[in-house]
Formats: structure tokens, C-alpha cells, sequence
């Protein structure tokens, strides 16, 4: 497969799930506080939302990739 495909096909299926999902959250630990050998350890949830054009943009992009290498 050329890699060119294959990049197209990554591209729409981020697009696609960046559709449905519209974002993504992970957990991100930090160090309150350190007190000689002990730390109090902080988990904080942080959002990142995936704009809709960036979505509708990756599968745009990954089917004209599909179609440019297709023609050659």
C-alpha cells in the first residue's frame, strides 16, 4: 500500500471520530505540594475539544489524498 493511501485513510478516520466524539480528555498529574519526603499528588481532568471545520477539513484532505494517488 503507498504510504500516500495511507496517510489519506488516517486522516479520515481521525476526521470521522473527531465527528462523532468532538474531543478527547485525559488525566494529568501534578505535585501540589512536597513536604521532605512526602508529596500530595493532584489529578486534574483536562478537556481538549476538536473544532468541527479541523474534523470536516482531515476528511477532505484524506480523500483528496485518496483520489490524487488514485489517478496516477
Amino acid at each position: 500500500m503507498n504510504p500516500t493511501k495511507l496517510v489519506g485513510i488516517i486522516l479520515i478516520v481521525a476526521g470521522c471520530l473527531g465527528l462523532v466524539y468532538g474531543g478527547f480528555s485525559y488525566t494529568k498529574e501534578s505535585t501540589a505540594m512536597k513536604l521532605g519526603s512526602m508529596e500530595l499528588k493532584v489529578q486534574q481532568k483536562e478537556t481538549v475539544s476538536v473544532p468541527l471545520i479541523v474534523s470536516a477539513g482531515a476528511i477532505a484532505v484524506g480523500i483528496f489524498l485518496l483520489v490524487a494517488v488514485g489517478r496516477k
